[in-house]
């Protein structure tokens, strides 16, 4: 071959290249600055989750925050990938888990600095340790996020959005994507049944019941007002039977402190009822309830029709206490329900998340959180 023609293949090949890979820096650029209204959210079927709740559901809030609720450090996330991540367990949360079922990455913590522009557009996690749906409880641990505060941090991530999309496409956005709630446990836990708080002198269970009822509602419809459509409600599990308070209210040996949860049943059925209500006067939106109660108490009935075998003392930590840093928890965690003196396990955690996922009529009222999702 000649050096002229060798020359010009050499010209050819290089132009080729730099075009290949002026193309491909092009494909970069491009993807990294699509707008919401743009994003391929491949397999799916909901734009974003927006989790609101307590230390069950934190993903980390509660690390920016000046609380004694800490959980930033090990074993906490001693099985989860990214280590210890301020999620109040071993592992995977219930929203984790249903996110992932989703294909949902995991959710970025609100109070994260780095939780801004393209990373919030799958969801923000607003879950904070201590959190209430009243703004006194919790007081004593320190900074929290209450459900009205999470409420006012939602809408200062809308304004973020707001400059990513257009009007329609806002609209459209926040109808596909579903509102976690979780609230309820620390206002009898950290609140009602404790005696440096003057609720339970002011107010008898129901009253108190109707008073957490009536103030979570009022959230409820900000954010439906703000333009979300798709709610999943988390009523009381039987908090009753956990470490913390089965020792603080001294239980017979296999029992669980009955007396709370006898009075937490008033609150579960005013929430179901509040959820019924709510679907009848919003037509456009669809609200459902998961009845955590029943199923976490199937659970404790049952335990080895669920691989546990330990389902009345923490993996980690004893009694009142929740895990100390460093401590050394059982080996055989899938075994046992409860993680800590408050949470449960990711084992657990997955067994709740199937049964709010695809659960029947008696676990998710009206639909479950996958019907939900498909809508």
């Amino acid at each position: 071959m000649s050096t002229y023609f060798s020359s010009q293949i050499r010209v050819l090949m290089k132009s080729y290249y730099i075009a290949i890979l002026f193309l491909m820096l092009n494909l970069v650029v491009t993807n990294s600055t699509k707008l919401p209204s743009q994003v391929d959210v491949g397999a799916s079927p909901v734009s974003a989750i927006f989790a609101f709740g307590d230390s069950i559901v934190d993903s980390g809030n509660t690390n920016y925050l000046a609380s004694i609720a800490k959980s930033n450090y090990w074993p906490y996330g001693c099985d989860f990938r990214q280590g210890p991540s301020g999620r109040f367990c071993n592992g995977r949360t219930v929203i984790d888990i249903l996110g992932e079922r989703l294909a949902i990455p995991y959710l970025p913590a609100f109070a994260d600095p780095a939780a801004i522009g393209l990373r919030i557009i799958r969801g923000v996690n607003y879950a904070s340790a201590g959190a209430g749906i009243l703004d006194v409880t919790s007081r004593h641990w320190g900074n929290r996020f209450s459900l009205s505060q999470q409420v006012l941090n939602f809408e200062r991530s809308l304004d973020q959005l707001r400059n990513m999309m257009t009007g329609r496409n806002m609209t459209q956005y926040l109808e596909k994507s579903v509102a976690f709630l979780a609230f309820g446990t620390n206002d009898y836990i950290n609140n009602y049944l404790m005696s440096s708080y003057d609720s339970s002198y002011n107010y008898r269970p129901p009253e108190f019941a109707n008073l957490l009822l009536n103030s979570y509602a009022r959230q409820i419809l900000a954010l439906y007002n703000v333009g979300l459509r798709k709610f999943f409600i988390v009523g009381l599990a039987p908090i009753g039977c956990t470490p913390n308070q089965k020792a603080a209210r001294q239980a017979p040996e296999g029992r669980c402190a009955d007396y709370v949860n006898q009075i937490i049943g008033t609150f579960n059925e005013g929430l179901r009822s509040l959820v019924t209500q709510l679907n009848a006067n919003h037509p456009a939106a669809i609200f459902v309830y998961f009845n955590a109660y029943g199923a976490m108490g199937d659970v404790l009935n049952n335990p080895a029709a669920y691989g546990f075998s330990v389902v009345d003392r923490a993996c980690c930590g004893l009694g009142e206490v929740t895990c100390l840093p460093n401590a050394i928890p059982c080996p055989n965690r899938n075994q046992y329900l409860f993680w800590d003196a408050y949470h449960t396990t990711e084992a657990a955690n997955a067994i709740l998340a199937q049964r709010a996922f695809a659960g029947p009529p008696s676990d998710c009222y009206p639909i479950n959180f996958q019907q939900l999702a498909l809508i």
